[in-house]
């Protein structure tokens, strides 16, 4: 009986460790292949998708198994347990966020992938075009705003982030000082404050700390009215030119587990 056992763990971490290799592989090769759309770039993104779930369906057959050592297990699972009640209140906000999107149709979505190197520049969800989602939608959770759509594929869909450092990412913002609105762009993000960069602001502009940033709906790729954050620090440019604010969003961009898709309605 205990050979039995043994012998069917060693069998279950053989078919682990064989699945990760392939899903190291084919993540790799679509992490350093050119960034634009290569042929079948999307039925390799999908792929990845539906071998990461076969990966953890060992981990959970593992778990239902009463006899068998549960410290390994868990370790493997990455400690997915220790933020279940954190993710179960993000799905409770999502729900929340639902009701009161009236202009648009919500899409949610969940996270399923990070590559390291770009943590602050896009996450991977698990919807695609086969659920409606297009280039360019907004992204959110409550909140704020997270990014927007930049890739979409079958079954799953990249996120540019607001935190990216791509230098041709802006994102048209409204901050609502007490002395009227003004309009900047959001561009860039500062790893030292963890806050976002709104530049190009008036250097006459009354802009304070503790105003608010919202998206202004301009240029038509974000609705307007999206809570961005609050100012936190204000810095002028080396010729006095114009400001730069640096923005405290309410988002942790390091915890994220479930966003919703914003979908205008047809």
């Amino acid at each position: 009986m205990y050979k039995n056992k043994r012998r069917k763990r060693l069998n279950v971490k053989i078919v682990v460790t064989v699945s990760i290799v392939v899903v190291f592989l084919a993540l790799a090769i679509s992490v350093h292949m050119s960034r634009s759309n290569f042929f079948g770039e999307g039925i390799v993104k999908d792929i990845v998708m539906t071998i990461d779930k076969i990966v953890m369906y060992p981990f959970t057959a593992l778990n239902g198994e009463k006899d068998v050592d549960q410290t390994e297990s868990y370790l493997i699972q990455k400690n997915v347990n220790t933020s279940l009640e954190e993710e179960i209140q993000e799905l409770k906000d999502v729900l929340e966020l639902n009701r009161t999107l009236t202009e648009y149709t919500p899409i949610n979505a969940t996270i399923l992938s990070r590559n390291k190197s770009y943590w602050f520049n896009q996450i991977m969800i698990d919807k695609g075009s086969k659920d409606g989602i297009k280039e360019d939608m907004a992204v959110v959770t409550k909140d704020g705003l997270v990014g927007k759509i930049s890739r979409v594929y079958r079954n799953s869909s990249e996120i540019k982030l607001i935190t990216s450092d791509d230098v041709n990412y802006k994102v048209s913002v409204t901050i609502q000082t007490g002395n009227g609105d003004s309009y900047a762009i959001l561009n860039g993000y500062d790893s030292d404050t963890e806050c976002v960069m709104v530049t190009g602001v008036d250097k006459m502009s009354t802009v304070k700390q503790g105003d608010t940033i919202i998206t202004s709906g301009l240029g038509g790729m974000f609705p307007g009215g999206i809570y961005v954050g609050v100012v936190q620090d204000i810095k002028s440019d080396k010729y006095d030119l114009s400001k730069t604010l640096y923005i405290k969003t309410s988002q942790d961009f390091n915890n994220i587990h479930y966003v919703t898709v914003l979908k205008e309605k047809e």
